[in-house]
């Protein structure tokens, strides 16, 4: 009992990551309707600038704070100097091999800057002076308190702020928003540096466990993209549920059934199965259109 207890926390800390990573996956969804597959490489791109702002000498916070701020900016500047040009005079399919090109961009810079060495990356929840099973319970539980923390408050920005009702105006009808007022290139611009902002958190909560190395969130990714899609990728919070459902899933099937080496096809098969038999998953609206 303890350890399918231990089993199910360790999977809700890895539900957590994917849970936010799958939201930033449904931001830009929604105003692209297309996946950023580079939304990973993006995240673990803000997680070096994260080690290097620590071994400049930030603390942990302080650094955390200054790359969400970085990856903001990087989210918006991607999407009007990149994105836009290419969604406005092309069609999806290049905005698809946009989003391709920009993984393989980031993730060869990361490698090109840092190195391809696997790197640790501090963590911020030790739980000193608890004990063995106090620090470990420490650990599971403060990435799950942050993931919390942080999707609180895009709740209260997309629910509560002028911006954020925006933004979910213009994902569900960027014409009319642009009849009614709305600065919709604007709001894309601060959609992707949100999306953007959400990825670095994901990638600073999971570099302890995972290593820092340019590969690091391609797994990652996977789980995430299975969790939206679970979730409802047209529905943010549902995706939210996707990743945590996916998260628990994976853990449990990997200690007790499959194996932790061949984990990954738990997404992958997951991914197949929603497309094949709910596409609009959970919590997502099925759209139909006339031909």
């Amino acid at each position: 009992m303890q350890t399918l207890l231990q089993q199910l926390l360790a999977g809700l800390e890895n539900g957590c990551i994917y849970a936010v990573l799958a939201l930033a996956l449904v931001i830009v969804y929604q105003s692209t309707h297309l996946v950023n597959f580079a939304q990973g490489e993006m995240a673990m791109f803000s997680t070096y600038l994260a080690w290097t702002l620590i071994n400049a000498g930030y603390g942990y916070w302080s650094a955390f704070v200054l790359t969400c701020a970085l990856s903001f900016a990087i989210g918006s500047v991607v999407e009007k100097l990149i994105v836009r040009p290419v969604s406005r005079k092309g069609s999806e399919l290049s905005v698809v091999i946009v989003f391709i090109g920009l993984l393989l961009i980031f993730n060869s810079i990361a490698g090109w800057i840092w190195s391809h060495t696997v790197k640790t990356f501090p963590g911020p929840f030790e739980g000193r002076g608890l004990g063995p099973a106090g620090a470990h319970l420490v650990g599971l539980l403060g990435p799950i308190a942050v993931t919390l923390a942080v999707l609180a408050l895009v709740y209260v920005f997309l629910c509560h702020t002028r911006m954020g009702l925006s933004m979910r105006a213009v994902a569900q009808n960027m014409e009319s928003s642009r009849l009614v007022g709305i600065n919709v290139d604007r709001t894309l611009s601060i959609g992707w540096g949100l999306a953007a902002l959400i990825g670095s958190v994901a990638g600073m909560i999971s570099a302890p466990k995972l290593f820092l190395e340019p590969h690091m969130m391609s797994g990652v990714l996977i789980y995430a993209f299975a969790g939206a899609l679970l979730g409802g990728i047209s529905n943010a919070w549902g995706a939210v549920v996707g990743g945590l459902i996916v998260g628990v899933l994976e853990n449990l099937l990997g200690t007790y059934v499959i194996g932790t080496e061949i984990k990954l096809t738990v997404g992958l098969v997951l991914i197949i199965l929603i497309l094949l038999f709910k596409p609009s998953g959970l919590f997502g609206t099925a759209v139909v259109k006339r031909v």
